[in-house]
């Protein structure tokens, strides 16, 4: 025999012969040894001790709970007992203020003027000196926030005292619903025959305008008393003295100039774009200013009460 057959035969039976080959080689069924099983019977599979539906529940859970957080900061999610939606303290009333497709009255049969000026601009001194002379009801948004704030058993209280010492905007859906109740109470009384009101310190923020407008009723124009934070912090502090305002302090009064400016002035904006914003320079005495006021009205074609 040569030697290279030889060689051939001697490699062969090395190969055959090693674990590598004799598994590719082997059988399905057949065994490699005492102790091994055969190569179609797969190995059980490791039961994990961690279930994943504790898992899921728990995340689920916690989620909930984080939105329910949320949505009470932002004032919403509340169920309130009180006159918030109702007419005596013991109604009962649910927030958010309901959507509507159209608002409770038109502004052809209800007459609302819009008056935003910075904290200290004067604006409560001239809604009082257009309620004796025009016959408009005032509403302002601050003090119904504050009634409500001090009325017993309002579960509003002590949110709205929060927002108001900060210096930050009260969840509108608040706001809007009292200033509803309080036009209807008005209207329905009687008390107010020509339905015209002015809704000082409203609104603040661009959606308070839109759903304003959008549920309850269309405002006629903007009146914006403009003046300077210095002439309005100097004015503040000087009513600090006497009013017991909790607002009515450096730190709150600065805080409530920077909310301004940051959400009540793209009010102004939108609306001045629109035509229906009568800017008044505010920094001049409050008879000056209502001077110029009257005149700004009669040129929108409205004029005082015949005495």
């Amino acid at each position: 025999m040569s030697s290279v057959v030889l060689r051939q035969r001697i490699l062969a039976r090395t190969f055959a012969s090693s674990p590598a080959h004799a598994s590719r080689l082997r059988q399905p069924g057949e065994r490699t040894g005492p102790n091994e099983p055969p190569t179609h019977i797969s190995a059980p599979r490791s039961k994990s001790p961690l279930k994943v539906w504790p898992i899921v529940a728990i995340f689920a859970l916690g989620t909930f709970l984080f939105k329910q957080i949320v949505d009470q900061r932002r004032g919403e999610g509340y169920q309130p007992k009180g006159p918030i939606q109702g007419h005596s303290p013991s109604g009962k009333g649910k927030l958010p203020a309901p959507r509507r497709s159209s608002p409770i009255w038109s502004s052809d049969h209800v007459t609302v003027l819009f008056v935003l000026g910075g904290p200290g601009a004067g604006k409560g001194t001239q809604c009082q000196k257009l309620v004796s002379d025009y016959g408009f009801k005032h509403l302002s948004a601050g003090d119904l926030l504050r009634e409500e704030q001090d009325r017993e058993g309002s579960q509003f209280g002590d949110m709205i005292k929060t927002y108001i010492k900060e210096g930050t905007i009260v969840p509108m859906e608040v706001t809007v619903q009292l200033l509803e109740n309080a036009m209807r109470s008005s209207i329905e009384s009687g008390n107010n025959v020509n339905k015209m009101f002015l809704i000082d310190g409203f609104p603040r923020k661009l959606d308070q305008a839109h759903a304003f407008e959008r549920s309850v009723c269309p405002s006629k124009f903007t009146l914006f008393f403009d003046c300077s934070e210095a002439s309005m912090e100097k004015r503040l502090l000087h009513r600090g003295e006497t009013s017991g305002r909790a607002d009515d302090n450096p730190e709150s009064i600065r805080k409530r100039f920077r909310t301004f400016v940051e959400t009540s002035m793209p009010v102004v904006t939108e609306f001045e774009l629109q035509g229906r914003v009568v800017k008044i320079n505010a920094e001049r005495s409050p008879d000056h200013v209502y001077k110029d006021v009257q005149e700004r009205l009669r040129e929108r074609g409205l004029t005082p009460i015949p005495k």
